[in-house]
């Protein structure tokens, strides 16, 4: 392992890919889920279910902790892992609205909150379209959005998210790289691009703060910023 004249570490390109993935797989396994995640992951298994990982999870149940999120919105349900996850980190009060058509995923997300003992006040659980719902919801009200849909309809969901977030909250957007398709220029597919397009327009937002955090499948995070006011 050679080093500079400064004394810095200087590793070859295989040495560095080979420690971010030791590095991601240590980031991966730092937190255990306990059993009623783990039969919440096994209920969205057996519904076909993508869901975060458990590394993406912490990092949620962090960002609606460090929020102090007493309203969050999670658009898309994945049978209730993620809804585990940022109800852990908000505040004893905090409600969670969870959107989705999806009848079986909705009543698995119920099944995963009683486990959890969640009281019934602490969870909205609606089983609609989301852009059906979300026009009804409060403009600037909610600590923390999470976007969770299919690719080709979520630039206008992130949208919808974005109006909802007050000044400082969270929007969070899962798998924003769809497996590293994102990042590569040549793939062309409908749904990588218009992924690929929803990012940069969140990174070109100046409403937005935004962040790639490659935890997991990836997660978009971008906080909502105070308006800029001209000088006078």
């Amino acid at each position: 392992m050679p080093s500079d004249q400064g004394g810095r570490v200087i590793f070859t390109e295989a040495e560095a890919q080979d420690d971010r993935g030791v590095a991601w797989t240590f980031s991966e396994s730092f937190l255990t889920e306990d059993a009623t995640l783990l039969r919440a992951r096994e209920r969205a298994a057996s519904l076909g279910c993508a869901t975060v990982s458990p590394g993406t999870g912490a990092l949620l149940r962090v960002v609606a902790a460090a929020a102090q999120a007493r309203t969050a919105v999670e658009i898309g349900s994945d049978a209730g892992v993620t809804a585990l996850w940022m109800l852990r980190g908000m505040l004893p009060d905090g409600v969670l609205t969870t959107i989705d058509p999806d009848a079986a995923r909705q009543r698995a997300a119920k099944t995963a909150f009683a486990d959890e003992e969640v009281a019934s006040s602490r969870t909205r659980v609606i089983t609609r379209p989301p852009l059906d719902v979300l026009p009804r919801l409060t403009d600037g009200a909610y600590d923390l959005v999470l976007v969770a849909v299919d690719p080709l309809v979520l630039a206008s969901h992130v949208e919808a998210a974005v109006r909802l977030l007050r000044e400082g909250g969270v929007l969070g957007i899962v798998d924003p790289a769809l497996s590293g398709r994102v990042a590569d220029p040549t793939r062309l597919e409908a749904p990588t691009v218009a992924v690929r397009e929803t990012a940069h327009a969140v990174r070109a937002d100046e409403r937005l703060v935004p962040a790639m955090v490659p935890t997991g499948d990836g997660l978009l995070l971008a906080v909502r910023r105070a308006p800029r006011h001209p000088s006078a």
